[in-house]
Order: structure tokens, then C-alpha cells, then sequence
């Protein structure tokens, strides 16, 4: 069978109506059919037809749109296109239809329409009865034609695989064939094509197809001025529609496979040796790419294989980003972001001073540890604008599945690589700053302890050849500052913890917190609710009752609450204000106004003062209750550690006949409540000595006698040592009948010995303290040098009482001192008889 030779159309044709563009002789197009006569013309004449003519249809273009396709048939277009059906795939997913491969034979012109249903059937008259061009005006426009084609093939890239096929068309091709060859494979609109395929004339159909090639070379020489040339620009000249046949030959679809696969594959090849990734992992790439281009798209491993591919090119191997190691500006940009953080902002110059006398330091893993909302997650992020790296976030809190940091193996379906690998292709650099928040709280599950995975990453000496599970490579983490966050070091495991650099960040002071208010939080919320500074006013003395009335926090999220809610109350006002319109006859002195209207617009700017923000924030939540609350015997404060923060804690305790036994309420931990036996058991064999009685007035206490201690905020777990000296107290004045002092808070582990030894979370402990107003706290004498940490204004404030034994613990608690009687001898002195 040749093309426009020895093919005879068949004088009849049934007509398929296409509205997704136009089918020029010589071409190929993919051709989706839903259409109740589209349909019916597949089912009677495509799929039951045996002969070849019963595979030819007539395509004609359809401007009307499918969605309103009705009985009615639209006015057919006078020319159409006989087209062979190569290939039709049915399916009925999202709605049935069927989806045709037709190609493009010959031109015809519609000479009547025989019937309309259940498919269209016209007698038709074949066209392109094509004759010679060599001489004359066609014969001109022939060459211009042709040599305009070389020119424009001769500015693409002949490594792309349609490239190469156009210029072989071209060489092979009758030039009588080229226009509507050449107007199928270059970037044309519908209207374009329709006009080609209307120029039944072949002078004509070259007037109109020159023009469209003339456009793309001086777009393509234009594109080409303003960067260099790229492989891509092939694909924004030529369709997308590649797979023209030749006249004269048979169609093959793998022929058309191949060139989209070839032209698919060789750009990523391009782009594998442009990743200028190490020698092992291009070894690997190029070993898998030549296994793409011999395997069938069909296949589940090939999608596979491609996206492992396009994932190695993606990751950023040797693409890093330098270091601004200016320390000046360092500390200026800290300081602006972030207030106190005296520590953190000591190591991060630390840091870049290393940096800048030597580039090959390894990145260090800090992690803060810290309360909630002391900025721990935004030093990170100022870190990495200090730094001038990208900053990438990765949150820890529940993962239970080690294949969120390693990654899953490509065996598996679904495979992906892990949080660090995904990180990196998302940053697109090897040295950004990467944020592991809280990692306290990662958990373990079947699926592995994701806090093992973590060591390669965490680990110095290891993670320069950090390798993924999909991966299946070494990638060098070493580069990357890693940051984590966690609220308490209890909870990580200490082979996590021990390739961490920890540094501890704690609660903020109240003046502290009003100089942050001040500086950030006011500011920012202003901004959120659209106010500005002549609208509202917060004085000092405001925000200094906010923080000690209606926050007791360590970090400032509260604080940054209660501000937003005075921002939107001043809102209200001013919204008010605005929308107030005077009422006709009303004058200045109208007596409505004289009389605090409430319609009239607020005075601005509106300043929060002490009667404003109980009117908007209610009434104080926390109130200074220390001394209120130590007024009778056996009842002591104490200090206690918690991830908020520091707190105060009371500790009470009553006595009532009995039977000598203990009771403990308070939902205590195991080592809390050992720390109630043993300050029991030392009460007990000192109690002569502090001369300490039952209600019976016998020496030893507990003769007689029920102890039921008491620790409030019962729905709250505690535990820990540190409550031992504050239990001992709180007993000696329930036994002795004597008040403890009401401004004494105290912290320290016991003995059986009655030695104090020391405890931590001293500087949140003192802290806690002086936001209750308590002016002296008893410490352990070998805790004293965490006193370093508190702010000297705080130390100024404070009595700190340092003691090694319970002795100096109750002379310190109590008015007056808690003094022992001395130790008589009962036992007469002997003389050696040696």
C-alpha cells in the first residue's frame, strides 16, 4: 500500500467528529471519544471491521462543544482528513470511551451527507492528487520552504531525538508532503492547522504553513539573544506531538515510544553527569539508566527506577552555600532577634569565629534544652540567618518509625527516602541548618526506635557517610549544622544525648519578660491586629502586672496571649470609633457627649491601665498567697522542677491519734515518697535532741500517732529527691508546734544521715521563687555554683542560704532558729588499764 499513489479512499466514509484539534495528512494524534455517535461509529465500523477500509474513517474538525452534543447535527466542516485507525483502547474510568491512535492519509472534501444516525456516512471526494513542484512560482516556494526547514532544524539541538527525526524527514520526504508534515510537528494553534488543512491548492497550503515557520525561527533567534541555547528549547518550538509518518511506509507506535523515552532519558543522562555527584553513586546512576532505556514503560520497576534517578540528580552533592562570617554582624542580628540568651548567642559566635580561622570544622550538634516558648525553635531559625544558610525545620514529636529518618528500601511499594535526604533535595544545599524539634519526644513502635536511627545522623564521626536506606549510598551530613530542641533531657537516651552538645536555656525573669514584651511581642501584635501605637499604648507598669498576675510561665506564649487579647478589645474601640457618624442637629456641646456617650469615639491613643485590663483580662488568676498559706504549723514551701519551668510547692501536714502509720496523698512518685520515710525516720532518731513529741507527750513522734502529709495540685504527677529538706521542715513544725518562716522557700535531697546534697534546676527553682515574692531560699551547699546563671539583680534580691545538713536547714526555716539541746554523757568515762 503507498501513500497518495496507489491508495484509493473508499467513496464512502463514516465521519468522526473531533473538537480536540486538527488531523493533517502525514501526521499522527491521539484522539479521545465519548460521544454517543463517536461511539456507536467505534463499536460498528473500528471494532467489528476485518478489511482494511473498514479501518479508514473521515476526521473532520468540530468547533461545537462535546459537552452540548445533542441529536442535532452540528454543520460539518467542508474539508476533512481520511485517517487510518492504528490503534483503539477502550476504558470506562472516569466515564466510558474509547481512546483512538489515527493517522492522517489524505485530504477530502464532504460531497453529501448520506445519513446522520447512528453515526455520520458522507460520500466524499479525495484530494491531495499531489503533482511535480520543481519549476515555476510552486517550485520557488518549494526551496524557500525547505530551506527555511533546514534553518530551523540547524538552531535546535540535534542530540534530542525529534530533532534528529525532523531533520531526517526532511532528507527523506517529498517536498509536496513537507507543509503539513512541518505544521504538525511545530507549535501551532487549531486555527493555524485548520487553515492549513482548508489549502486544498498546494501553491497555497506553502503561502500559508512559510509564514508559521518563518515565526518560530525569529522567536527561537530572539530566545536565543537573551541566554544560551538548551536542549529544551527543542521542546518549546516542536510539539509535543512527535511521530509524523513517513509517506509511502508503515506506522510503527514503538518507533514513537522510543523517541519520547530517548529524548526523556538522554536528558536526565544529561543532567546525572551534571550532578557532579561522587564516583560511586554516578557508577550506580548510569548502571540504572541503562537499564531504564532497555526497560518497557509498562513496567512497575520503571517508574520506580525513574524516580530514584530524578531523586540523585535532585540532591544537592557538591552545591553548598558560603558562610557570612562576619562576627560584628552576628551579634548585632542576635541581639535585635532575640533578648538575654546570653549562652546561645556565646556559642553561635563561638561558632563562626571557628569557622573563620578554620573552614573544615565539622558541624557540631547543639541541642536546647529548655521549657516551652523561651524561643528555642526561633534562635534556629536566626542562627541560620546569621549563618547565611537555608534553614530547613523537621519535626520529631511522635514519630515511632525509623524509616522516617533512614528512609525505606526500594523493595518495598511506596518507598520514599527519609526526612534527612528529603531535607536536603528540599533546601537544595549540603550545609544548611537543620532543626530536629523536640526530640524528646520521639517514640518507639514495631516499626523500629526512629532515636537509634538518629545516632549516624547525630554522631560527628559517623555522619559524613550517612547512608539512606533508599539511598543505598553514603551522603556526607558532616557539613550540616544540626539543631535540636527538647523540653527535658530525661527522656532521650543517653547514647542519643551523649553526641549532643547540650545547652540549656532557661525561663526568662520578669524584667526579662517586659523588656521582651516591649522590644517583640507588643510590636508584632499591633501588627497582627492592625493597630499601631496611636491607637493603643501599653505602659510598663501594665505589662509588669500581666506577668505576675495572669501569667506564671517560664517562657512568654502566655504572655503573647494575653497581649493579643488587648490588642482585640482596643480593636473593638476603634472599629467603633470609625464607624461613628454624628446625628443631624448635634453640635459639640450636646449634652450626650457632655454625659461619656457611649456611641462617641475613644479618645486615642488608649492606654491599658491597672482598671482597663482587669475589665478586659478578668481578675488576677494567680495572687501572691505564700504567706497566706503558712499560718499554722506543718506547712512548708518548697521548690520544684517541671519542663514548663520552675514552681513552687507546698507541702503539708497534720497528725491525729492513731496507730503510727503514714499516709501520702498527692499522686507522689516512688522516690518521693522514700524522701517522706526517710525525713520520718531522721525526725524520729533526732526527736529527742530538737525535743519533738507525740500528741501524748512521749519523745518519740509517731508513738500514738497517724502522719497524713499532704502535697497540693493532687491531678499534677510528681516525684524527684529534691523535696527532702522541705519534707523534714514541714514535719519539725507540724511535731514542734512552730510556724516556718513565711518568706523561706527551700530545694535538696536527704539522707538517712541528715546530709543535703544537691539537686538541679536551681536557676528555674530561684526563679520561681521570685516571681512568688519569696526573699530567702535554702539551697545545698554543692549547688552553689549554678547561682552563677541567675541574673544579679535577682541574686540582689534574694537571701540564698547554703547548708550540708538538716541542722542548718531548720535553723534557717524557722524565726529564732530551731536549736538542740546538747548530748549529756550516760556513760561514765574509763581509764584505759593498759
Amino acid at each position: 500500500m503507498s501513500f497518495n499513489d496507489g491508495i484509493q479512499i473508499p467513496g464512502r466514509l463514516p465521519l468522526l467528529l473531533t473538537h480536540e484539534g486538527v488531523l493533517l495528512p502525514g501526521s499522527t494524534m491521539r484522539l479521545s471519544v465519548d460521544t454517543p455517535r463517536n461511539m456507536q461509529l467505534v463499536k460498528s465500523r473500528l471494532l467489528k471491521g476485518t478489511s482494511l477500509k473498514s479501518t479508514i474513517i473521515g476526521v473532520i474538525p468540530n468547533t461545537r462543544d462535546p459537552e452540548h452534543d445533542t441529536e442535532d447535527l452540528p454543520t460539518l466542516h467542508g474539508i476533512g482528513t481520511a485517517g487510518l485507525a492504528v490503534q483503539v483502547v477502550g476504558s470506562n474510568w472516569p466515564k466510558p470511551h474509547y481512546t483512538l491512535l489515527i493517522t492522517g492519509l489524505c485530504r477530502f472534501r464532504v460531497s453529501s451527507l448520506l445519513k446522520e444516525h447512528p453515526f455520520p456516512l458522507a460520500e466524499v471526494e479525495q484530494l491531495d492528487q499531489y503533482t511535480s513542484s520543481e519549476g515555476g512560482e510552486l517550485g520557488e516556494l518549494s526551496h524557500k520552504f525547505y530551506q527555511a526547514a533546514l534553518q530551523l532544524v540547524g538552531m535546535l539541538d540535534m542530540s534530542v531525538p525529534v530533532v534528529a527525526k525532523l531533520r531526517r524527514l526532511l532528507d527523506s520526504l517529498p517536498r509536496e508532503t513537507l507543509p503539513d508534515v512541518i505544521a504538525s510537528m511545530i507549535r501551532t494553534s487549531n486555527k493555524e492547522k485548520l487553515q492549513v488543512l482548508d489549502a486544498v491548492s498546494l501553491e497555497e497550503r506553502f503561502k500559508r504553513t512559510l509564514p508559521i515557520l518563518t515565526r518560530q525561527i525569529e522567536g527561537l533567534k530572539l530566545l536565543q539573544k537573551t541566554r544560551k541555547p538548551r536542549p529544551d528549547d527543542s521542546k518549546m518550538v516542536l510539539s509535543v506531538r512527535k511521530g509524523a509518518v513517513l509517506p509511502g511506509r508503515q506506522f510503527s507506535l514503538e518507533d514513537e515510544a522510543e523517541d519520547e523515552d530517548g529524548d526523556d532519558t538522554a536528558a536526565l543522562e544529561r543532567k546525572v553527569h551534571g550532578a557532579n555527584m561522587p564516583e560511586a553513586a554516578l557508577k550506580i546512576c548510569l548502571k540504572d539508566l541503562k537499564r531504564l532505556k532497555k526497560m518497557p514503560q509498562s513496567m512497575p520497576e520503571y517508574a520506580l527506577t525513574r524516580n530514584y534517578l530524578d531523586l540523585m540528580v535532585e540532591l544537592p552533592w557538591s552545591k553548598s552555600t558560603k558562610d557570612r562570617l562576619d562576627i560584628r554582624a552576628a551579634r548585632i542580628l542576635l541581639d535585635n532577634d532575640h533578648y538575654a540568651m546570653e549562652k546561645l548567642k556565646r556559642r553561635v559566635l563561638e561558632y563562626l569565629a571557628v569557622r573563620q580561622l578554620q573552614t573544615s570544622l565539622k558541624g557540631p550538634i547543639l541541642c536546647f534544652v529548655g521549657p516551652p516558648g523561651v524561643g528555642k525553635t526561633s534562635v534556629g531559625r536566626s542562627i541560620a540567618r546569621t549563618l547565611g544558610r537555608e534553614f530547613h525545620r523537621i519535626a520529631l514529636g511522635g514519630v515511632c518509625d525509623q524509616s522516617d529518618i533512614r528512609g525505606h528500601r526500594r523493595t518495598y511499594i511506596g518507598s520514599m527516602p527519609g526526612r534527612i535526604i528529603n531535607g536536603l533535595k528540599t533546601v537544595g544545599v549540603n550545609n544548611p541548618v537543620f532543626l530536629l524539634d523536640e526530640v524528646d519526644k520521639l517514640g518507639k513502635s514495631l516499626q523500629g526506635d526512629p532515636a537509634a536511627a538518629l545516632l549516624e545522623v547525630l554522631d560527628p564521626e559517623q555522619n559524613h557517610s550517612f547512608t539512606d536506606h533508599y539511598l543505598n549510598m553514603p551522603f556526607d551530613l558532616s557539613q550540616v549544622l544540626f539543631i535540636a530542641t527538647a523540653n527535658s533531657t530525661a527522656t532521650i537516651p543517653p547514647a542519643l544525648l551523649d553526641r549532643m552538645e547540650v545547652l540549656q536555656v532557661p525561663g526568662y525573669t520578669q524584667e526579662e519578660k517586659v523588656e521582651i514584651a516591649h522590644r517583640h511581642l507588643i510590636p508584632h501584635q499591633l501588627e497582627q491586629h492592625g493597630l499601631t501605637p496611636q491607637h493603643l499604648q501599653i505602659p510598663q507598669d501594665t505589662t509588669q502586672e500581666v506577668i505576675t498576675s495572669y501569667t506564671r510561665e517560664a517562657g512568654v506564649r502566655s504572655l503573647e496571649r494575653k497581649i493579643g487579647a488587648i490588642c482585640r478589645a482596643v480593636a473593638v474601640k476603634v472599629a467603633e470609633g470609625q464607624k461613628v457618624t454624628k446625628p443631624e442637629g448635634a453640635t459639640p456641646e450636646d449634652p450626650a457627649q457632655k454625659q461619656g456617650d457611649m456611641s462617641a469615639p475613644p479618645e486615642m491613643p488608649i492606654v491599658v491601665d491597672h482598671i482597663a485590663l482587669k475589665d478586659i483580662l478578668g481578675p488576677p488568676v494567680f495572687e501572691m498567697e505564700v504567706s497566706q498559706r503558712l499560718t499554722l504549723p506543718g506547712v512548708a514551701l518548697g521548690l520544684a522542677w517541671t519542663p514548663l519551668g520552675g514552681e513552687i510547692m507546698f507541702v503539708e501536714a497534720s497528725r491525729m491519734e492513731g496507730e503510727g502509720q503514714l499516709t501520702l496523698t498527692g499522686q507522689l512518685g516512688d522516690v518521693m515518697k522514700e524522701s517522706a520515710h526517710l525525713a520520718i525516720s531522721w525526725l524520729r532518731a533526732n526527736a529527742k535532741n530538737y525535743q519533738l513529741t507525740n500528741l501524748m507527750g512521749g519523745s518519740d513522734p509517731l508513738e500514738g500517732t497517724d502522719i497524713h502529709l499532704h502535697f497540693p495540685a493532687g491531678a499534677v504527677t510528681k516525684d524527684g529527691p529534691s523535696a527532702g529538706v522541705t519534707i523534714v521542715t514541714c514535719l519539725a513544725s507540724l511535731f514542734s508546734g512552730r510556724l516556718v518562716r513565711s518568706d523561706v522557700a527551700m530545694t535538696g535531697e536527704i539522707t538517712l544521715r541528715g546530709l543535703v546534697l544537691p539537686v538541679g534546676g536551681i536557676k528555674d527553682k530561684v526563679l520561681a521563687a521570685h516571681r512568688a515574692g519569696v526573699k530567702c531560699v535554702i539551697l545545698p551547699k554543692r549547688s552553689e555554683k549554678d547561682l552563677e546563671e541567675i541574673p544579679a539583680n535577682i541574686r540582689a534580691e534574694i537571701d540564698f542560704v547554703t547548708v550540708g545538713h538538716l541542722d542548718e536547714v531548720l535553723n534557717a526555716a524557722f524565726d529564732g532558729g530551731f536549736p538542740k539541746i546538747a548530748k549529756m554523757l550516760t556513760h561514765p568515762q574509763l581509764s584505759s588499764k593498759l
